[in-house]
């Protein structure tokens, strides 16, 4: 059997994956909220505090799922891209855990995602013909618009982290998303495609997690399987948001995970200004994303 560990390492939280290449099956996995981002805004540079959280998730995952770190295929992405000290950080992981990243771009990123989605469409066995993703990061947030003739993407500068972090201070969230949405609707006027008939697809955690919530699952009982294939629409994300308002960071944590409560509301809103700048009425909700992407163009390409 020809297995693969894949590592994505995002803006807020550490994905692992045991992958079985000859089957196309997912053995095990592990993830970890790590925040890599915690700070980036107003330093510009990747803390301490985060990379020693990251050799902590390693050791732990690398445990767990039975792997060499070294044997990994490890990639990371906007809040590397976006880092003064990136170089150092990476270096830094190597020398701890043997683990070697590679720091790639914002198409790579929408190319491996894409593929993901693509085999997890087929899985679910829902059409993969016309479709678009939404993966809304940490750091950035990119549409990927798929069709017979191929896919295009747009990474747009802004992730459940760092707009956190910016309006932490102010209460500008709502003006910059309208600016947001402006830019989202200037990208799909210049596409000159009719996007009626594609399936909006969106992935990551706060579209996974959202779906949870409405299946009635916690952070303890998630289960993906179950997540897949969910549709959500407007009312569900209201729903989502109204529940952060009312329930008390407690619950929430038990609700949502350590790590992530502080980001969900502004993910919704991020999630919520590409509904309407889609103009789509719903979404579907895969867990499927970079680090099933890596494992997937891995397979593909070494005829595993």
């Amino acid at each position: 059997m020809n297995e693969v560990i894949t590592i994505d390492l995002g803006s807020n939280s550490f994905r692992v994956l045991k992958y079985d290449c000859k089957n196309h099956k997912i053995l095990d996995e592990y993830h970890q909220v790590v925040g890599l981002a915690d700070g980036l805004i107003k330093t510009g540079f990747i803390s301490i505090d985060a990379q020693k959280r990251v050799v902590e998730a390693l050791s732990i995952a690398s445990k767990k799922l039975e792997f060499n770190p070294k044997d990994a295929i490890c990639v990371t992405t906007a809040a590397a891209r976006k880092a003064i000290n990136s170089k150092e950080v990476l270096n830094y992981f190597y020398e701890k855990t043997g683990a070697k990243f590679e720091i790639i771009d914002a198409f790579e990123e929408a190319r491996l995602t894409h593929l993901a989605v693509k085999y997890a469409l087929k899985r679910e066995k829902i059409s993969n013909e016309n479709f678009m993703i939404l993966d809304i990061g940490g750091g950035s947030t990119e549409l990927t618009i798929s069709n017979k003739d191929g896919f295009f993407s747009k990474s747009f500068d802004f992730g459940i982290v760092t707009m956190t972090q910016k309006h932490l201070e102010n209460s500008n969230v709502f003006e910059d998303l309208e600016n947001r949405k402006k830019e989202i609707e200037e990208f799909i006027k210049d596409s000159h495609i009719d996007l009626t008939n594609y399936i909006f697809v969106a992935t990551a955690g706060t579209p996974t997690t959202i779906a949870a919530v409405k299946k009635g699952m916690t952070y303890f009982n998630y289960d993906k399987e179950k997540v897949n294939g969910t549709v959500l629409n407007l009312e569900d994300l209201e729903n989502s948001l109204e529940i952060l308002r009312t329930s008390s960071q407690e619950d929430m944590i038990k609700l949502v995970g350590k790590g992530r409560v502080e980001f969900l509301e502004v993910g919704t809103y991020i999630y919520r200004t590409f509904f309407e700048a889609l103009n789509k009425k719903e979404s579907i909700v895969l867990d499927d994303g970079l680090r099933e992407g890596v494992a997937v163009n891995y397979c593909i390409n070494c005829k595993c």
